[in-house]
């Protein structure tokens, strides 16, 4: 009889940041919608961890790096955002339970441990799936808005 498949994440650290702070998908919206938007430029961004499960649109902003493929790219991800000034980085997944939450534990845990104070690795709550379930004025800022995906 075959071993269980280990998941993709168990060839990896579990972050000590179990708890990651949680931004609600209404506080990511005020954030988008500000009229300081132009000074957030470049400070907040946006991680959407799907890969196969990369349907139905995506937060709009948001850079695509998938889960599977992110613990080896922190160091070289915290470089880039340090260099850029960004202050808080914001994960989501499907409904952020399991990705969106590891990957802000570990890249909490990259910051914590470069003695960075200024920089903040948080989650969406809910994930996609709460951004889109909380109506139209959040599925305004989905980019590819597939409304028949998420009826699925």
């Amino acid at each position: 009889m075959d071993a269980p498949e280990k998941p993709w994440h168990a060839a990896y650290p579990a972050p000590r940041d179990t708890e990651p702070e949680a931004w609600s998908p209404s506080q990511v919206l005020s954030l988008l919608q500000s009229g300081d938007a132009a000074a957030q430029q470049g400070k907040v961004v946006l991680v959407d961890l799907r890969r196969n499960d990369h349907e139905g649109g995506t937060i709009r902003t948001s850079i695509n790096l998938p889960a599977q493929s992110l613990y080896p790219s922190i160091p070289t991800l915290y470089s880039m955002f340090a260099a850029a000034g960004v202050h808080t980085v914001i994960w989501y997944c499907m409904s952020s339970r399991g990705r969106g939450t590891r990957a802000a534990g570990w890249f909490s845990d990259y910051i914590a441990d470069q003695g960075n104070a200024e920089m903040k690795s948080v989650v969406l709550q809910g994930g996609i799936k709460g951004w889109v379930a909380a109506g139209e004025e959040y599925t305004a800022y989905v980019d590819e808005y597939d409304a028949a995906h998420w009826l699925k």
